[in-house]
């Protein structure tokens, strides 16, 4: 039913009053959902279950949020993101931005480079315009399959990190060694070999690794478990780095 409505709404309505007036679109949805087995942790409704995408993603009816989505903000809520903290967020989800924007405890800068997201900066993630050490936490989640020279971008990381910071990376994975040709160009061909159009490489949770390390990050890999309840996959996995 989700995967329907949702092409309908795509059909008719565009894109940009979509976005606008995504959460009155969404709230006509919660009386569909609503019940006791399930909970998103974000938009904190209880439903009866969570919308199934045509990818077998499970995502929240009401608040739009994915389980990698829902899974990050439990991490931060829980463990890392405290009062004053400056916080550099790349390409945020939607639902994500607007909660943490309007926190006024912490200084938190959303950047999208390319203004697909909401966002409120533009930075060049291999050549961020602020000055060293000037983050307590970053967020980089799917973007480095993104990024030709992702090697710069990593050193960038390090380099605006704060000495006591904290960065949480993120993307798709496969099980050995880094795939990447810079010959593939084509938006056809990076599908075929990357499993997107725009994407550049496809890593391993070891290969990643090991280019973080090479910028001089301090990694720990955290493998996370399945929660049916909230409606989060099973062996998601997050590189935790610090200087």
């Amino acid at each position: 039913m989700y995967n329907f409505l949702k092409s309908v709404v795509k059909k008719f309505i565009p894109k940009d009053v979509l976005i606008k007036n995504e959460d009155h679109f969404r709230k006509l949805l919660k009386p569909l959902y609503q019940g006791q087995n399930h909970e998103c942790s974000i938009c904190r409704t209880q439903l009866k279950r969570f919308a199934e995408l045509n990818n077998g993603q499970l995502i929240c009816p009401v608040c739009g949020s994915l389980p990698r989505t829902r899974r990050l903000h439990d991490v931060l809520e829980n463990e890392f993101l405290k009062p004053n903290m400056s916080f550099l967020d790349f390409s945020p989800s939607r639902m994500l931005y607007k909660k943490w924007k309007n926190r006024k405890d912490i200084a938190y800068f959303p950047t999208d480079f390319e203004d697909e997201f909401l966002s409120d900066y533009h930075y060049d993630i291999t050549n961020i315009s602020v000055e060293d050490n000037k983050f307590d936490l970053i967020v980089c989640y799917h973007i480095l399959e993104h990024i030709i020279d992702d090697r710069s971008a990593m050193k960038e990381l390090y380099r605006v990190l704060d000495n006591k910071g904290t960065i949480l990376i993120q993307t798709p994975f496969k099980e050995d060694g880094i795939d990447e040709d810079s010959s593939i160009v084509t938006p056809e061909d990076r599908l075929k070999h990357f499993g997107q159009e725009d994407h550049v490489r496809i890593y391993s949770v070891s290969g990643l690794e090991g280019r973080l390390k090479e910028a001089g990050f301090i990694t720990e890999i955290r493998t996370c478990k399945e929660d049916l309840y909230h409606g989060l996959s099973e062996d998601e996995t997050i590189i935790i780095c610090k200087k």
